[in-house]
């Protein structure tokens, strides 16, 4: 439980893949000094190498994913490279109830719906530097046939024209400055500054 007088925020950070977002999300809130809790979000993909279930993913079979869609248990759903991805109602307002703000990892689709439920949402695009680095990123991942990592890459680029959306957007250049730089960008977030007199 989370004892800070200030009322959690929702925060949204979206980015195409191969941006880094599980990864610069994971290494910013590791200190655990930060009144944040990451959403864990559902998905039908099998897990990759080094994922674990319940903590990177909950990996649902496409059963329980439509079951779970009929009984409303989602905040937002979506179908993304041919898998579902959704966040759970329940793990967002268990955080929320705990004082804690919550960060939810999730595509430019979700954001959207996020935005027209929560009107006070923060949001936040990651992007890398350009589009030679997604392409060698997701070659590196090892995951992706020819046919599916074009698929990606066309995504990125729909993505990328949504960045603009966003309140913020950081650019993962160097692994270790993006860290940082959404550390503090986080530590913005929950405390603003006071409005001048």
């Amino acid at each position: 439980m989370n004892n800070s007088a200030t009322p959690g925020r929702l925060i949204v950070l979206s980015g195409p893949s191969g941006s880094g977002k599980s990864t610069v999300i994971a290494r910013a809130l590791a200190p655990g000094d930060l009144p944040i809790r990451r959403s864990v979000s559902v998905t039908t993909r099998p897990p990759r190498p080094g994922e674990q279930d319940g903590v990177d993913y909950y990996f649902w079979t496409p059963e329980q994913f439509a079951q779970a869609v009929q009984r409303g248990e989602f905040l937002e759903w979506a179908e993304i490279h041919g898998q579902r991805y959704g966040t759970l109602k329940r793990e967002v307002e268990r955080h929320l109830r705990d004082g804690y703000s919550v960060l939810l990892e999730i595509d430019v689709q979700g954001a959207r719906l996020i935005r027209q439920l929560f009107p006070d949402v923060v949001t936040i695009f990651l992007r890398a530097p350009d589009l030679a680095d997604y392409e060698h990123r997701l070659r590196q991942r090892g995951t992706e046939d020819e046919a599916s990592l074009q698929r990606r890459l066309a995504a990125v680029r729909q993505e990328l024209a949504e960045a603009d959306h966003y309140h913020y957007q950081l650019v993962n250049r160097d692994l270790d400055e993006t860290v940082a730089a959404l550390r503090a960008l986080l530590r913005r977030i929950l405390n603003p500054p006071a409005p001048k007199q």
